[in-house]
């Protein structure tokens, strides 16, 4: 009888997993003349703690950003009225993939989940941060889950 598979959140290593991995992304980003200016050219400590705590809540972890930090609805105030461009957009994706690249396992249904919701967020992102955006003003912090591809578990 097969077990339901782990959170993406447990698979990819949990926190430290997750923080070592937005570290290195956050550290591209403000070597980056595209999107460092969105952070003021540094992202400060607080900034990585709270986006770890998102992702971590996002891919099955701990509801902390939830119960702490505001929910989805403090998450969508950071983004109105910031005007994410489509090419920022796709160079907030790619460096999330390279940071992936040096900071997490190289296993195909851990990048599909991340990438996944990472594709889906930054475009959410876009269309929220427009100034007349007509934006959803509450609703739960998304729990991603493996999609079409659960993690291959060898015997079970």
């Amino acid at each position: 009888m097969a077990t339901d598979p782990p959170t993406i959140h447990d698979w990819a290593g949990g926190r430290p997993a997750l923080e070592r991995w937005l570290g290195r992304f956050y550290d591209l980003v403000e070597d980056d003349d595209l999107l460092a200016p969105v952070f003021g050219g540094r992202v400060s400590a607080q900034h990585r703690r709270d986006v770890t705590t998102w992702w971590c809540e996002v891919m099955g972890g701990p509801g902390d950003y939830t119960a702490a930090l505001g929910g989805y609805e403090r998450m969508l105030a950071h983004h109105r009225g910031l005007q994410i461009s489509p090419e920022q957009r796709l160079r907030f994706v790619t460096l999330l993939s390279r940071a992936a690249d040096a900071e997490l396992p190289d296993d195909p249904e851990l990048r599909a989940a991340l990438m996944g919701y990472a594709e889906w967020g930054t475009r959410l992102a876009v269309q929220n941060s427009a100034v007349d955006a007509a934006v959803v003003e509450h609703a739960p912090v998304p729990r991603w889950g493996w999609g079409v591809a659960p993690p291959y578990r060898p015997g079970v």
